[in-house]
């Protein structure tokens, strides 16, 4: 239980959430910045604000970045505000999800003068709000801000007054599919995030951070939040009784029987397969996060949490393969598809696919396993900060040994340029940080079965 002279983490999220309300009807700045932690109540927060800011003359627009996020946000909106009239703003020729058109409370069209006078909050991405330019409301909240380039939100700041920006700082920043290599250092750099840029600009602006994770387990938080987030702290909502992961069936003494235990005990485990350099393709890999999924299901894994404190068995939709490669993701399911039945309906995705998703267990081919060289991409710390904290119970790295080897051979040497710069911790010494933490949860896939290889 929490001591009687600390507050609980819900009387701490809900402190910092009232002054961040109770301040926006009296911001004089252009802006507001919320950092959030993974699984800190974003959502939550954004739903709380749209509802503070709707008002009966001027809806409160609400600007994501992609159309999975605006769907998300508007399902959010009718399930825990029905009394909130919600429209969804659309591109034509995207097709919103069939239990969103079906709901009688939510409105959906892709022309503006249709939905505003009869909505409280209308919710759009940014490239589809930007194509608006004869309107302009009080207020606006940017969701994922920290997604947002620096031109898209130049693009869509004529459409408000001000805006609360709410994202997650240790995720992946804005990227590109084309070369942007003649702006770095520029004050137009278009790839500097919306957040750098703003707050460059506007170096009063008020920040406030949400406090604690509601997803991350006690395990999980320590090593996030010093590896990724530098310039926010924040702990874990649960305590260590609160996460357990357990087994109904023996295992054989595999080193993916090992790995999963290790993981259960400890909520971490490296399986670690010998040296070798593969490129992007790792069949060997691929088999090896395979058969950890696999265990976990043959030994009819359970997990207990706030949410079930009863137990719930482990299905494949609670579980996540996380790459950094579409292709890697491509080959996973394909042989999901052909050898692994019971794995039906596992999530299997790069990094930018699983920012902000939730799972109870991940497994994760680290992006630098098999590799000869350490490029940015690779190195990249708002990626391997995805991949390694989307769970609530227990997260598994498969990687080949030499990683640290790797990285001590290829030293940061990113120029440094002047402008807006990220909160996103140095990729080389996030790597690093990551690294020394699972080398005490480490299990060989060469070791003999029966050897246990961590303690």
């Amino acid at each position: 239980m929490t001591p009687p002279h600390q507050p609980s983490p819900q009387q701490r999220m809900d402190t910092v959430a009232r002054a961040i309300l109770e301040q926006l009807p009296r911001l004089t700045h252009p802006g507001l910045v919320v950092d959030s932690p993974p699984g800190a109540g974003k959502s939550t927060l954004v739903a709380q604000a749209a509802v503070a800011l709707a008002q009966s003359s001027a809806p409160c627009v609400v600007i994501a970045q992609t159309n999975s996020q605006v769907d998300h946000l508007v399902r959010r909106f009718a399930r825990h505000h029905p009394h909130l009239r919600t429209a969804r703003l659309t591109a034509t020729e995207h097709t919103v999800p069939h239990d969103l058109q079906a709901h009688p409370g939510i409105r959906i069209g892709p022309r503006i003068e249709n939905l505003e006078k009869t909505a409280d909050v209308i919710v759009g991405t940014a490239m589809k709000w930007a194509t608006v330019t004869d309107r302009r409301w009080p207020w606006a909240i940017i969701d994922e801000a920290y997604q947002m380039r620096s031109d898209t939100l130049l693009w869509t700041a004529g459409i408000f007054d001000q805006a609360l920006f709410v994202g997650d700082p240790g995720q992946l920043d804005p990227f590109s599919q084309v070369e942007t290599n003649r702006f770095q250092g520029l004050s137009h750099d278009p790839m500097n995030s919306a957040v750098a840029v703003l707050l460059a600009n506007n170096r009063d602006l008020p920040v406030h951070s949400l406090p604690v994770s509601w997803r991350l387990p006690p395990s999980a938080v320590p090593l996030i939040s010093d590896a990724f987030y530098p310039s926010t702290s924040f702990h874990a909502a649960s305590r260590e009784a609160d996460r357990t992961l357990t087994f109904s069936i023996t295992g054989m003494r595999t080193p993916a029987d090992e790995v999963i235990e290790h993981a259960a005990r400890t909520g971490w485990a490296l399986l670690e397969l010998p040296a070798r350099i593969t490129g992007q393709h790792d069949i060997e890999a691929f088999q090896a996060v395979l058969g950890i999924a696999e265990r976990l299901r043959a030994r009819r894994a359970i997990t207990t949490c706030e949410e079930n404190p009863e137990g719930h068995v482990l299905l494949p939709g609670d579980i996540a393969i996380g790459t950094a490669h579409r292709s890697q993701a491509h080959h996973i399911r394909a042989l999901v598809a052909r050898q692994y039945p019971q794995l039906h309906g596992i999530t299997v995705d790069t990094a930018n696919r699983l920012q902000g998703c939730e799972f109870r267990i991940t497994i994760v081919l680290h992006p630098l396993s098999g590799r000869g060289d350490a490029s940015a991409f690779h190195l990249e710390a708002g990626r391997l900060c995805v991949l390694t904290s989307r769970h609530r119970h227990a997260c598994i790295v498969v990687a080949r040994v030499g990683i640290a080897e790797l990285l001590d051979t290829h030293p940061s040497n990113d120029p440094v340029h002047p402008g807006g710069a990220s909160k996103v911790a140095d990729g080389w010494e996030a790597n690093h940080a990551v690294l020394a933490h699972l080398a005490e949860h480490t299990v060989h896939a060469r070791a003999r079965l029966g050897r246990r290889t961590c303690q």
